[in-house]
C-alpha cells in the first residue's frame, strides 16, 4: 500500500509540485553507547539511556513554481523581501547564485549597495562583490561603512543622510564575509538600531534583497556565533554570551537560527547545543558556495553544495548525564532546487529528484545499494554528516554511529576525556530522493534522527605497540 501511495505522490509532485504528508516519527528507543563509558563528571560510569522522539505530526506542503518563492497567506505581511544566506566561499563563476541575486532585486539595472564592513580589507572585498554583481547587469556601489576604514567616523557614517539615501534607493543589500561582530557592532551598537540599519530594513520590508556571505550570513538570525572556532568546545558547553555568542540582526526572524561554512566545518555540532540553550526549534546550516533563499514560510536551496535543516521540535535531553546530550533531533539534507517549508516542517525535492529514485525503507520495492556497517571516527569532519545521511538512506542498515572528541586537549583540561557519540538513525518517516541527471549522484534526505551522548575516551588514545608473546611451536616468517 505504501509503495502504491508513493508512486502516486511522485506523479502528483511532478505534475503539480505538491509533496504528500510525512508519516509519523520513529518509535524505536535509542540504543546505548557500545564500547564507551557514559561521561558523568564525578560519578560512576553507567549505561546510556535515551528517550525516543515523540511522534511527529503529519504535514502537507506545496512547492512553489520556479522563480520567486511564494510565502503562505499568513506569512509576516510587513516583510516582502528575500533574505539570502550564503554559506561562504562563494565562487565568482557560480552563475546560478549571482544571477538569482540580481533577478530577485528586479533584474538588469537593479541597484545594490555593498557593505565590506566585516572584512579585513573592506575596500578590496566590496569592490570584488560590486564587480561580480555588475557583470550580471546590476548597478552596484560600495559604501564606506567599516571599522577598518580608520579615516571614517562610524558614528557619523551610519547617520549620514546621503549614504542612507543610497541604501533606501537600492533594491539589494550585500554583506561581505569577514568577522560578523563588526557588522553588528557598527549597525547595532549596544543593541540599538542605527538609521543605516533602519534603511536596510526598509529595503527588505519593501520587497528587496538582503544577502550576505559567510559573516554576512551569520548575522541573519537574532542570535549568532560571534567567535567560536572550536566546535568540540561548544559541545562541551564552553560558550558564553558576548564572547562566543552574540546578537544578530534578525532578518530571518526570531524562530530560525542560521549558521555558515556548515557542512565543510561540521558545524551542526555547535548549532544544536546553541539552539537548545537559546530555545530555537529550527536551524538552517548553509554550506560553502551555496545559498539559501528565505522568504515567508519557504527556504529554497541553490548553488553548488547543500544545506542541513535541524528540527528540535520533538527533541529531548537528559540533565542527569552531566554533559550535553540530545535525543531525537530531526535532520533533513537539501541540495540544489529543493525547498523546505518552515511551518509544515516538510521538504519538497527538486523536479529532477522526483524524476529519479525514491529511497523508502518501508516500501517493498526498496533496493538499497549499501549493505556494510559504518563507524565514523570524526563525525565533525568535512561533509561527514551529509555523506552519512545520503549513505544511510540508501542502505540496509538502520543506523550509523560516529565520534567527536578533542584529539589534542590542553594540559590539565578537566574535560580532556569528554567525547561524544553520535547515533544517526532512520524513522518510519525517513525518505530520500536521488538523481544522476547532472552527472554525479545528488541526494535529498528527509527526517533522519540524531542522538548525541557524552562518552569518556581515555587519553592518550594510543601508545607504542607491544607484540603479544609467542606461543611455543609458533613459526615466525
Amino acid at each position: 500500500m505504501r509503495a502504491w501511495i508513493w508512486a502516486g505522490v511522485v506523479a502528483m509532485a511532478w505534475a503539480m509540485g505538491v509533496q504528500a504528508a510525512a508519516p509519523t516519527a520513529p518509535a524505536t528507543a535509542a540504543s546505548g553507547a557500545q564500547g564507551f563509558r557514559l561521561f558523568r563528571p564525578s560519578t560512576p560510569a553507567a549505561a546510556a539511556k535515551a528517550t525516543a522522539p515523540k511522534a511527529a505530526p503529519a504535514a502537507a506542503a506545496a512547492s512553489a513554481p520556479s522563480g520567486a518563492l511564494q510565502p503562505l497567506a499568513d506569512a509576516e505581511p510587513a516583510i516582502r523581501g528575500y533574505a539570502v544566506a550564503i554559506g561562504g566561499a562563494l565562487k565568482a563563476d557560480n552563475e546560478e547564485v549571482w544571477q538569482r541575486l540580481v533577478q530577485l532585486a528586479g533584474g538588469k539595472g537593479s541597484r545594490f549597495v555593498v557593505f565590506g564592513t566585516a572584512s579585513e580589507d573592506p575596500e578590496a572585498s566590496a569592490k570584488q562583490i560590486v564587480d561580480l554583481l555588475q557583470r550580471r547587469g546590476a548597478v552596484a556601489e560600495a559604501l564606506p561603512v567599516a571599522p577598518k576604514f580608520l579615516w571614517v567616523d562610524l558614528n557619523k557614517v551610519v547617520r549620514d543622510p546621503a549614504l542612507i539615501g543610497k541604501v533606501k534607493a537600492a533594491k539589494g543589500v550585500f554583506f561581505t564575509g569577514g568577522v560578523q561582530e563588526r557588522i553588528v557592532d557598527v549597525l547595532q551598537p549596544g543593541g540599538q538600531s542605527t538609521p543605516m540599519l533602519e534603511a536596510i530594513w526598509d529595503v527588505y520590508r519593501r520587497g528587496g534583497v538582503v544577502a550576505g556571505t559567510s559573516a554576512g550570513a551569520a548575522i541573519m538570525s537574532t542570535t549568532m556565533f560571534r567567535d567560536a572556532p572550536s566546535v568540540i568546545n561548544v559541545l562541551k558547553g564552553r560558550f558564553a554570551d558576548g564572547k562566543q555568542v552574540d546578537r544578530g540582526l534578525g532578518f530571518v526572524g526570531p524562530n530560525l537560527f542560521v549558521d555558515q561554512h556548515f557542512l565543510k566545518r561540521g558545524r551542526f555540532g555547535r548549532m544544536i547545543p546553541l539552539m537548545m540553550a537559546k530555545g530555537y526549534k529550527l536551524g538552517l546550516g548553509v554550506d560553502e558556495n551555496t545559498a539559501a533563499i528565505i522568504r515567508g514560510d519557504e527556504i529554497e536551496v541553490i548553488g553548488d553544495r547543500g544545506c542541513l535543516i535541524v528540527d528540535l521540535t520533538e527533541a529531548s535531553t537528559d540533565a542527569s548525564l552531566g554533559a550535553f546530550n540530545v535525543q531525537g533531533a530531526r535532520l533533513s539534507y537539501l541540495e540544489h532546487g529543493d525547498r523546505y517549508h518552515l511551518r509544515a516542517r516538510s521538504t519538497t525535492p527538486s523536479a529532477p529528484k522526483l524524476r529519479g529514485e525514491l529511497h523508502d525503507a518501508e516500501s517493498p520495492n526498496f533496493k538499497p545499494y549499501y549493505t556494510d556497517d559504518v563507524f565514523h571516527l570524526d563525525m565533525l569532519g568535512d561533509s561527514t554528516i551529509s555523506g552519512a545521511m545520503s549513505r544511510l538512506i540508501d542502505s540496509v542498515q538502520k543506523e550509523v554511529k560516529g565520534l567527536a572528541f578533542d584529539v589534542l586537549p590542553k594540559a590539565n583540561d578537566p574535560l580532556a576525556e569528554l567525547g561524544f557519540l553520535f547515533r544517526l538513525y532512520k524513522g518510519s518517516d525517513s525518505l530520500g530522493w536521488s538523481t544522476e541527471e547532472f552527472g554525479g549522484e545528488q541526494f535529498t534526505v528527509t527526517n533522519l534522527y540524531l542522538d548525541i551522548s557524552p562518552v569518556r575516551l581515555p587519553m592518550p588514545l594510543y601508545g607504542g605497540w607491544t607484540p603479544p608473546p609467542q606461543s611455543k611451536g609458533s613459526v615466525t616468517q
